[in-house]
């Protein structure tokens, strides 16, 4: 009966760290969301792919379905709607540690990301600086005719080169 109790636990807590799935990035002034990011496992490690844009009223302006706008800081000029926005990600005990990408700048960070609660805390470091951010889950009746959930099983990882 312990083992099975043991291994429930480990089960749970394993579960409860998982950072793969949809998650939405807020705007810190407005706290209306801005992007909805798919993180998904490729070959041994994490990436985050932009696969929505909200507009400034919370709406859905774009998918990965119809991309619309593309970045200035990247070569090619992707749209921002596809684009690996973190990649990299390794497990590292309660941290996953990696890259990040400022889409509009084209420049590259150093990421953490670690499970708080419900919520994904994604933090972009240069040196000793950074800035976290939370991100929270998307509801599953979030995905709709309009916008279907992305099979993420499908994605294969594509790393921008910055200018």
């Amino acid at each position: 009966m312990k083992q099975l109790f043991l291994i429930i636990l480990i089960s749970l807590s394993a579960f409860s760290e998982q950072i793969t799935g949809f998650w939405k990035s807020y705007n810190e002034k407005t706290k209306q969301p801005e992007i909805m990011v798919a993180i998904y496992l490729y070959k041994d490690k994490y990436y985050g792919r932009i696969v929505a844009i909200y507009d400034k009223s919370g709406k859905i302006r774009e998918t990965i379905y119809k991309p619309v706008d593309r970045t200035e800081g990247i070569i090619g000029h992707p749209y921002y709607c596809g684009l690996e926005l973190i990649y990299d990600l390794k497990n590292k005990g309660n941290v996953y540690k990696g890259k990040i990408l400022d889409p509009e700048k084209g420049n590259l960070y150093n990421a953490e990301v670690w499970r708080k609660e419900e919520n994904l805390i994604v933090r972009g470091k240069l040196l000793f600086f950074g800035r976290n951010l939370t991100w929270r889950p998307v509801k599953e009746e979030e995905f709709s005719f309009m916008f279907p959930k992305p099979d993420v099983t499908q994605f294969v990882p594509v790393i921008p080169k910055t200018l």
